[in-house]
């Protein structure tokens, strides 16, 4: 079985797809509400992959059902530090991811691009839901 960090930084967005529970809740670092739902979270995961440059995950903490993945990357050509907080239901799945990124001129950066692709990122969200 993949784990969340061999699918993410493989690109294997179906094995994430996989990993997260119906009623998902994803917490952006540049939006102020929570996106609820696995439609959303998963066209949101899709865009980021292609926003960032060479995605990689440094640092691993697990505690029970609470998974913390430390990575590094690039956007627009400013180096970004994250994290992704994810906490596992009963059965294994994602139900709560939580994003954190700095520095802030790197966060701005993310914000700009994922904007651009926001409309993108509903319709995805949208057909998503529609096909199931």
């Amino acid at each position: 079985m993949t784990t969340f960090r061999e699918a993410v930084e493989s690109k294997d967005l179906d094995a994430v797809e996989a990993m997260l529970a119906d009623d998902v809740v994803f917490r952006s670092p540049v939006a102020f509400s929570p996106y609820p739902g696995k439609a959303i979270t998963i066209a949101i995961l899709r865009a980021v992959v292609e926003v960032f440059e060479d995605l990689h995950y440094v640092r691993e903490i697990r505690e029970g059902a609470h998974h913390a993945l430390m990575f590094e990357a690039g956007v627009d050509g400013l180096a970004i530090t994250g994290c992704d907080f994810l906490v596992y239901d009963e059965d294994g799945r994602i139900v709560d991811f939580m994003v954190m990124v700095r520095p802030l001129k790197a966060a701005q950066a993310l914000a700009a691009r994922m904007a651009e692709r926001y409309p993108d990122i509903q319709a995805a969200a949208a057909a998503w839901a529609a096909a199931q």
